[in-house]
């Protein structure tokens, strides 16, 4: 038994567990939300880069956020679904699929804080110095923008991994409804000590440059705010950075509240449950939001399938 689970390449996850009334309901709420994450997403993508009038730094810069939860929700989703389907014992997973699973997760929760980061930026640059936002914010400076969100994050997550794919494996079991770092590493019966303080390195540097780089961002548009005592500059600074915000804060609950659950193995549903929301709730209202928000989206969908304004009547007394 040994010989055979050392080292092993077909791992088992243990999944979600689940009793049969439950099991249709949970597959159709994840089956719909996932295809509301590509149609929504996938849409907004297309919608901008085929409309001159969003060729703008603040929207060119979104695409970043679709593009990332396509790419998290795609390698995740549809395997939770394939699995609710089949009994515990048939839940099994080739290790080098389970790798890139890990990765991509990873890649997901990094990336969602770098492009934030980056779209803090490009909306400080708007509001503290908006006559030269078109030549700060030019095409070259989003393209390189881009590239550092996601080559930040690449290079992170692959350390991580690679520290994890190193260690022989004893264990086959994944304790989790999808593969991650954690679990990968729990399969060694080697030291992790090393793993153990990268990861936890990993988190606090990222989690402390992104709200620190937030924080530092939005106190500066508020003094700017302030010191110009301009409405129009309030309001548009009010209108375009609360959509940001509300994405950020979304962002970053959710992933506390699932660092958190870890810490309390007791509760280990409830956190695979808040693992799998975790992808799937940015994924679905990030475009929501965005797209309500923006009144150049809104107005470039009206066009498209021609949406007229609810008029009201004015009432009679």
């Amino acid at each position: 038994m040994e010989n055979y689970t050392y080292n092993s390449l077909t791992l088992q996850l243990e999944g979600l567990k689940i009793t049969k009334t439950n099991k249709y309901p949970i597959f159709i709420f994840l089956l719909l939300s996932y295809m509301f994450i590509l149609i929504a997403n996938v849409g907004i993508v297309i919608l901008i880069w085929t409309e001159r009038s969003l060729h703008q730094p603040m929207y060119l810069l979104f695409c970043n956020l679709s593009i990332n939860d396509v790419m998290g929700n795609s390698l995740l989703v549809p395997r939770v679904l394939a699995d609710i389907l089949v009994p515990p014992s048939d839940r099994l997973i080739h290790y080098y699929e389970c790798v890139m699973q890990a990765f991509t997760t990873h890649m997901f929760g990094t990336n969602a804080h770098t492009v934030l980061m980056i779209m803090a930026f490009d909306r400080y640059v708007a509001i503290c110095n908006p006559l030269r936002y078109s030549i700060i914010m030019n095409d070259k400076m989003v393209l390189k923008l881009t590239v550092s969100a996601w080559g930040v994050a690449f290079v992170l997550v692959a350390i991580l991994l690679s520290m994890t794919i190193r260690l022989n494996r004893c264990r086959t079991l994944i304790t989790n409804p999808y593969c991650d770092n954690a679990s990968l590493f729990k399969l060694s019966c080697e030291n992790v000590f090393i793993n153990n303080v990268y990861g936890l390195t990993f988190t606090v540097v990222l989690l402390s440059s992104s709200i620190g780089s937030i924080i530092l961002t939005y106190f500066k548009i508020a003094a700017a705010c302030l010191n110009n005592k301009s409405n129009s500059l309030n309001s548009k600074a009010l209108k375009t950075c609360s959509t940001h915000l509300c994405l950020y804060l979304m962002m970053l609950v959710s992933g506390m509240i699932l660092i958190t659950l870890h810490r309390f193995p007791q509760y280990a549903e409830y956190r695979k449950i808040s693992a799998i929301l975790f992808n799937v709730v940015p994924g679905s209202l990030n475009p929501v939001i965005y797209g309500l928000q923006s009144k150049e989206i809104y107005k470039s969908l009206s066009n498209i399938f021609n949406l007229k304004p609810v008029k009201c009547n004015k009432p009679m007394f």
